[in-house]
Formats: C-alpha cells, sequence, structure tokens
C-alpha cells in the first residue's frame, strides 16, 4: 500500500496529464481537469485491490488509461452521471491550463481528430517515452479494441512530442477564472460567492493565476501520506549503502554507492539540502534534463556524496530515478543555491560509473563509482594520441577535466573534445574501459560502438568505444555530440553499419549511424559517410537524420543512405549502401539499381534521386529524412 501511495504522489503530474490527453476531447477543458485528477485519484484504490505482477507505477499508469478510456466510450447523460461521482470539487470558479502557443494550438486541434486509444497512444509516446510496442501494449492491458491502429494514428500526427510538456496539456498547473458571477448571487445568497475548494486526494491542486508564480508543490492529504514526506525530508533517515556493499552485491548501479564526501555527516548540510529539494526559494536555481519531474521526495533517499568541491558545497542524492544535485558557495555564505535534477531510472554498471559533481571555469570535476579502479582522459579528435593518467583522489572525486568545446564558439566544436576513460575493478566479474563524456547533465554519456557487420557472423551487439577501430569511427562523429548538450542523453553508440569500395579504385568509406538515446525513451539518429582521405577528427558528410524514432536501436536494426561523392579524378557518383538484411537498392527519377548491399553510378552533378531498399524479409527501407 505505501509503495503504491508513494508512487502516486511521486508520478502524479504525469498521471493525471496521461488522463487529460486520453479523455474526450469534447468535453470542456475545466471538466477534463477535473476528471483527470478524478481518475488519477481513483486509480490508487484498483491498484491497492489489484493482485497484478507489474510494478505500482505500471498499474497506475494502466488504470488511468482504462478510466480515461471508458469515459470515451460513455455518451450523454450516462457519462455525466459516472464522471460526478468522486471528483474533485470546484465552487465559484472555472479552471483551465495555461494557454500556449501557436504550435501547442495546432498539436492540441490535430489530437482533437483523434480517437481516445490514439491520443493516450500519442501520450504514451510522448509523455511516457515509450517505444510502439510498449505503447501497444499498454494499451492493450488498459482496454483499448484496436492498439496497433491507434498507435498508428499517434504516429501520424506531425508534431514534436516535447510539445507535450508545455502548460496548454497540464492539467496540474492551471488558471482560475469566475463563473457567471451575477447568476450566482441569486442562486446562493447565503455567501458561498468566491469559494474554491479544489479536493485532490494525496497531492493538493497546484493553481496558478495570471500574473502569479505558482508554488512546485502541493502538501499530502492522509495522514500517512504526511508522516512519509516528514520522513523523507529527515537527514537521520537517509539510505546509505554500506562502504563494500558493491563487491557483494549483483547490481551495480547508483544502490551500491557509499555515501561520501568530507560532509556526509553534516545534518545542518543535509537538512539544508533536503529542505531546498521539497520547496526551492524563488533564488534558487533550478535546472532539470527534458521530462525529468522536479517534485519532492516522497520517501527518504539515498545519499552518495556530501562534500566540498572547489569553491561549492555539494550534495546528491539518488531516489530510485532521479539524481538530484545540490550546491551552494562553500561555507553557506553568499552567492546562489542551484538544484539540479536527472533522469537516471535503469542505470547499470556503466551509466551509473560517474556522477558529475562540479564545473567551474571550463572544468568539470567527476564523482566516480567505487568499482572504478582508474581513469584517464584523451582527446576523441585524435584516436592515435594515448590518453593522460587523472588522479582520482580517496572520496572518488576526479581532479578537473576541460569540458569539450570549452573556450570555443556557439555552435562549433573546438580543437579538442576531452572523454574520461574509465577502467573498472578487478573485484567485479565485468572488467572492462568505457567512455563517459559530459553533455551537460549530471550524468555523463556513455559512448559506445557497433563494428561492421561480417559476413556468416550475427549482428553484433554495441560494445565499449575504447578500441582502435572505434576510436577511429569516433574521431569522426565527436563533433556532432555538441548537438545534444543539455538533452538528457543516456548514451551514443556509433554503429559502422556499411563498409564499402569506391569505384575508380578510390579505396573504402565508411557509413556510420550515430544513435543517441535518452533516459525518458525517445531518440535521435544521425548518419554520416566518411570517405577516404578525411583527416582524423574531421566529421563526415551527413547524410540523414531521425529525430525521436527508432532507427538504427535494437527497434530498428535495418538503415540505408545515399550520397553524391566525387572522385579523385572529378568524376560524380551516387553512393548508397545498406545494412546486413539489405539485398538490393534503387534509384527513382534516376534509373539506377544494384544487387546487394550498395549502389554505384555515375551521375551529373547535383542529381537528386529517390533512394529505396528491399530487404531479405521482402520489406521496403527508405533513407532517413535528412531533417
Amino acid at each position: 500500500m505505501a509503495e503504491a501511495e508513494a508512487a502516486l504522489i511521486e508520478h502524479y503530474p504525469r498521471l493525471v496529464r496521461l488522463a487529460y490527453l486520453a479523455l474526450p476531447a469534447t468535453t470542456g477543458r475545466h471538466r477534463r481537469v477535473l476528471i483527470a485528477h478524478g481518475v488519477a485519484q481513483r486509480s490508487l484504490r484498483v491498484v491497492l485491490t489489484s493482485q497484478g505482477g507489474e510494478g505500482p507505477y505500471a498499474q497506475l499508469r494502466r488504470e488511468v488509461l482504462r478510466q480515461a478510456l471508458a469515459q470515451g466510450r460513455q455518451s450523454g447523460r450516462v457519462r455525466s452521471a459516472l464522471t460526478v461521482a468522486g471528483l474533485p470539487q470546484v465552487v465559484g470558479v472555472r479552471l483551465h491550463p495555461q494557454a500556449g502557443g501557436s504550435a501547442e494550438l495546432a498539436l492540441d486541434r490535430a489530437l482533437a481528430t483523434l480517437p481516445g486509444a490514439a491520443r493516450a497512444a500519442y501520450a504514451l509516446l510522448g509523455v511516457e517515452g515509450l517505444d510502439e510496442q510498449a505503447a501497444r501494449d499498454v494499451l492493450a492491458a488498459a482496454g483499448a479494441t484496436d492498439p496497433r491502429g491507434a498507435v498508428r494514428a499517434a504516429v501520424d500526427i506531425e508534431s514534436d512530442h516535447h510539445l507535450l510538456a508545455a502548460g496548454e496539456f497540464d492539467p496540474c498547473m492551471v488558471h482560475v477564472r469566475p463563473t457567471d458571477l451575477l447568476r450566482r448571487r441569486q442562486r446562493a445568497k447565503a455567501g458561498l460567492a468566491g469559494l474554491a475548494a479544489v479536493a485532490v486526494g494525496a497531492v493538493l491542486l497546484v493553481v496558478s493565476t495570471s500574473g502569479g508564480s505558482p508554488e512546485p508543490y502541493g502538501a499530502a492529504g492522509s495522514p500517512d501520506a504526511a508522516a512519509a514526506v516528514a520522513k523523507a525530508l529527515d537527514p537521520d533517515a537517509l539510505v546509505q549503502a554500506r562502504p563494500q556493499a558493491w563487491t557483494t552485491t549483483a547490481r551495480l548501479d547508483f544502490t551500491a554507492w557509499p555515501a561520501r564526501g568530507n560532509r556526509a555527516t553534516d545534518r545542518t548540510l543535509l537538512t539544508r539540502a533536503l529542505a531546498v529539494w521539497a520547496n526551492p526559494a524563488a533564488s534558487v536555481q533550478v535546472n532539470a534534463t527534458p521530462g525529468t519531474p522536479r517534485t519532492a521526495p516522497v520517501q527518504p533517499p539515498q545519499l552518495l556524496y556530501a562534500g566540498d568541491v572547489d569553491s561549492a558545497t555539494v550534495v546528491i542524492f539518488y531516489d530510485g530515478l532521479r539524481l538530484v544535485r545540490y550546491a551552494q558557495a562553500r561555507g553557506g555564505g553568499g552567492g546562489v543555491a542551484a538544484l539540479d535534477f536527472a533522469q537516471v531510472a535503469d542505470a547499470d554498471l556503466t551509466t551509473a560509473a560517474a556522477v558529475v559533481i562540479d564545473r567551474v571555469d571550463g572544468n568539470t570535476r567527476f564523482l566516480t563509482a567505487p568499482w572504478i579502479a582508474g581513469a584517464e582522459t584523451r582527446d576523441l579528435l585524435r584516436p592515435e594520441q594515448p590518453g593522460a593518467a587523472l588522479r582520482v583522489a580517496a572520496d572518488g572525486t576526479t581532479d578537473p577535466v576541460r569540458m569539450p568545446g570549452a573556450g570555443s564558439a556557439a555552435g562549433t566544436c573546438g580543437t579538442d573534445w576531452p572523454v574520461l576513460q574509465l577502467r573498472t575493478s578487478t573485484r567485479i566479474v565485468e572488467k572492462r574501459s568505457l567512455l563517459l563524456t559530459d553533455l551537460g547533465d549530471i550524468s555523463p554519456v556513455h559512448l559506445t560502438f557497433t563494428p561492421p557487420p561480417v559476413p556468416g557472423v550475427d549482428a553484433r551487439a554495441p560494445r565499449e568505444a575504447t578500441g582502435a577501430q572505434a576510436l577511429v569511427s569516433w574521431a569522426h562523429s565527436a563533433c556532432r555530440l555538441g548537438e545534444l548538450r543539455g538533452q538528457g542523453v543516456r548514451s551514443v553508440n556509433d554503429w559502422e553499419f556499411a563498409h564499402t569500395v569506391l569505384p575508380e579504385s578510390a579505396g573504402s568509406a565508411a557509413w556510420t549511424c550515430d544513435r543517441a538515446d535518452t533516459w525518458r525513451g525517445p531518440g535521435r539518429a544521425t548518419v554520416q559517410f566518411v570517405p577516404p582521405g578525411v583527416a582524423a577528427g574531421a566529421p563526415g558528410t551527413p547524410a540523414g537524420q531521425q529525430v525521436d524514432g527508432s532507427a538504427c536501436s535494437r527497434f530498428g536494426q535495418q538503415v540505408m543512405a545515399g550520397v553524391m561523392w566525387q572522385s579523385p579524378a572529378g568524376n560524380w557518383y551516387l553512393l548508397a549502401a545498406g545494412s546486413r538484411d539489405v539485398v538490393s537498392i534503387s534509384a527513382s527519377g534516376f534509373t539506377a539499381g544494384a544487387s546487394g548491399r550498395f549502389l554505384a553510378v555515375p551521375a551529373p552533378r547535383g542529381t537528386r534521386a529517390t533512394l529505396s531498399a528491399r530487404l531479405r524479409s521482402g520489406a521496403t527501407l527508405h533513407p532517413l529524412s535528412g531533417d
């Protein structure tokens, strides 16, 4: 019961947003706000009596969608009777989410044309960050009649999923307007005019008035929930792993990190950090990776670090889903406090290998995991250059590492791309060396590499990007990492999906697809062509891009791309290459075709051909759009 209530409190804004988006578009916004809150609150009662094997949040999400979709299947008087019972009651005011811009309005209108299941699918893809298969599974469990068709309709909406984070679709942040005051005065002479009572059960509804600043957190309703919140802010209740826990567990993630730092026992500091997390003042600089909730802790978090670093005092917490970093001026005097949130759900040995503890003067200090035995820095633009030893203090903090692009003009790569190379301890079975890069979030990004396919060998999985072949390939992709700053990226895999021989004995070229996956789910794929003679560290020729799709992931294992290429002799060719299951490539608008995975035909400069490929399964494959 406590886990389900904690999950509801923690994820309440997401659940209410899901309900709001899935409810019938014909329902007025005021009633949709109330129904969405009612649905989210009633889901707890159903989950408490269920025997499902899913986690509490998955059960709550399924129940919220089931109720919201059921609303759409009712009509008229029947639906009114169903939705009145148990709703938060509001007297004297009308509620509606904040108005968005033209893009949000266009998306709202597009969603209004879809059936409820398709709107729910769009929310699962956007708010939850699920892939298409996972969205279909959730919809099926929630009772949708055609999950596949609903997801297909949602995918066809040409809009950015990130718009769902806007206030236009947030029923937890609302504007308040009066109803018909004269009519209400006539009907209620007892003096109830102007009273607005919003009962939201576990969490108070956050109300924003025009020109005002909303308080970021509500209050718990039940005594048990209030006690849980008080305990979550008690420094004596903080979870702390044993110093050697990582040597005896099969779960190497943040749960195995001990509490470190010279102020890990400073109760005054920890109390202040927890209080600021729960209710930051207006002067606190609050940052969060996209999609990361900024909610207060609902149970005692785990303490990872508390100590003085450079000119700051830093505290880092982990609550099972997020890293939360609190920073203040060293000694507590002067300066502005900062609070940073980052998603790290399902972190593992590599993605929990380090966190950013401090940035100052273009340098980054990292806090390494207890299973890290050694550290180096290397320049990703110079693959032939060996790494340089990096000192790691006894508490796991590293010496400063130059931030990639520091001192360079905005939008440029600069002359180097420093990365962190870590070596895991021999005390764990899975010994490895791994690369991490700082892209502006608390959690550094894990870099991996997938080599080209080998005939007769099954498709290869991503591996650590520390080998010679991986470093040479990454040298041509490093500069594009800057486009991912601050996006909550978990890992980037550089996949060399084809290596082809060029016409006129001009050597061989590499075709790569760099797949960036975020902690919240969506990712981005970028294809490039790297001909021979390109200097180490120079980027290849862009050949396509997909945003928020599955290309070049384990759910999109086939890719094809084409470019126009000029030979050393000055002749122009149309080139195309595909991944391992491509059996033929053709070009329309310019009659050409080839069996196999590679196409190379003479073509006039500026030729614009439409490429397609046929897979071994008979399916058709098109290049990424390049948008």
